[in-house]
């Protein structure tokens, strides 16, 4: 056979054609495995073969000639694997594949068959074959790389995908752009359109390919924003223009994220869309200060609370008299701005003035800062650091582990 650089790679079509491979070891085992992936039609020639191929021949997937090779053994076959102990046996059946010709792997030499079976991997309807020069631990290596960029979206397959317009709703976690799910970065890879807010993994938005489109629909605290009506009506249209939308939110979308508001003005409008959840903020941004919510024998619940209204607002749905009397982990989202009513709320409401308190802003970034305090105390501690949102403030014996 020529040298690895002159081979041609190439993709066989060998669903039910006949395919012979002679041997029944554990090298056999592996190429039957593949060959019936594809829907091959397998003959394997071997007067012992492995408990899984014995398996696989009982359950008729494959034809099992239980007995040495003879002449004859390729006829009709479209494709060969000379497979056995016996470099003999194996000459014999690449010299007979010659004369027919028909493609064969010796699995012993491969630089005396026709043909080299490639590392081959696979992340959903990509299939990627890898020749390694000669090497098959390099092509290996080669092979995990790509399919494993593939499957975390660090390498972009978008370009070479039909497309099937829709809307992907992504939770790109707490802001650290590594905390996004692997199904999250996929998504990415693969979107037409990436509509955005100010609490996302903004890093993320650096690594898209050139040709993305970028919306912001950043909403600022007592600033300028994006309706939500119009965000809803961004991602309709883009999806209906036939691309792939991938709506990327910070922590996870139906964590105070009006993520299921979009879900519903999507379906409202037929258009398909499906989520992949994220890392919330509650829970991973006090663990950057090394803050549990939970912890065996300090408490055994915790709430998550949106804090954007003060108490006594018309429009407010908590009950702060009864989280004052939880004796649990309070973990409070976009509250920075009412921290003080809130405060006077849940010691009004019973909760010990003394109950350890701290305020995380931008947990895991190069800009988080920490205020720990008491509760009593906490509105003056957020202000003296400096705090602002994003941020989130945590109340319970848990607030005191570190610091």
């Amino acid at each position: 056979m020529s040298s690895a650089s002159t081979l041609y790679p190439v993709g066989l079509d060998l669903r039910d054609r006949r395919v012979v491979v002679v041997g029944g070891g554990s090298v056999a085992q592996r190429r039957v495995a593949g060959l019936l992936e594809v829907g091959a039609d397998v003959v394997v020639v071997s007067p012992a073969v492995t408990t899984a191929l014995e398996a696989v021949a009982d359950s008729r997937e494959i034809t099992w000639e239980a007995r040495e090779y003879a002449a004859g053994d390729l006829d009709a076959a479209w494709y060969v694997v000379a497979a056995t102990s016996s470099p003999e046996v194996n000459a014999a059946v690449a010299a007979a594949a010659e004369e027919r010709r028909v493609f064969c792997v010796r699995a012993d030499a491969a630089d005396e068959g026709t043909a080299v079976t490639p590392a081959v991997g696979r992340y959903d309807d990509v299939t990627v074959g890898v020749l390694g020069g000669g090497d098959p631990r390099r092509a290996s290596g080669v092979r995990d790389g790509v399919v494993e960029a593939l499957r975390t979206g660090t390498l972009a397959d978008r370009r070479h995908r039909a497309v099937n317009p829709g809307v992907t709703l992504v939770g790109g976690g707490p802001g650290d752009p590594g905390l996004i799910t692997v199904r999250g970065r996929q998504a990415l890879a693969q979107a037409d359109v990436v509509v955005t807010d100010r609490l996302a993994p903004q890093r993320l938005l650096e690594e898209l390919p050139p040709d993305v489109t970028v919306i912001d629909a950043s909403k600022l605290p007592r600033g300028r924003y994006m309706s939500q009506d119009t965000i809803n009506a961004v991602l309709v249209d883009e999806a209906r223009a036939g691309n792939r939308v991938v709506r990327l939110k910070g922590g996870d979308p139906f964590v105070f994220g009006r993520g299921y508001e979009e879900i519903q003005a999507c379906a409202a409008a037929g258009v398909p869309v499906d989520v992949v959840p994220g890392v919330t903020s509650a829970i991973s941004v006090p663990a950057f200060a090394g803050v549990p919510v939970t912890h065996r024998g300090v408490t055994h619940e915790f709430v998550v609370v949106s804090g954007h209204l003060p108490p006594g607002h018309a429009e407010s749905l908590v009950d702060w008299a009864a989280l004052g009397r939880l004796t649990g982990t309070i973990v409070l989202l976009m509250a920075v701005e009412n921290i003080g009513l809130i405060a006077e709320a849940l010691v009004a409401g019973g909760r010990d003035p003394e109950t350890p308190a701290v305020a995380v802003q931008e947990g895991g970034l190069p800009g988080e800062r920490t205020a720990r305090s008491t509760l009593a105390k906490l509105p003056g501690a957020i202000a003296d650091a400096g705090v602002r949102p994003p941020a989130v403030v945590v109340v319970g014996e848990v607030a005191g582990f570190a610091g």
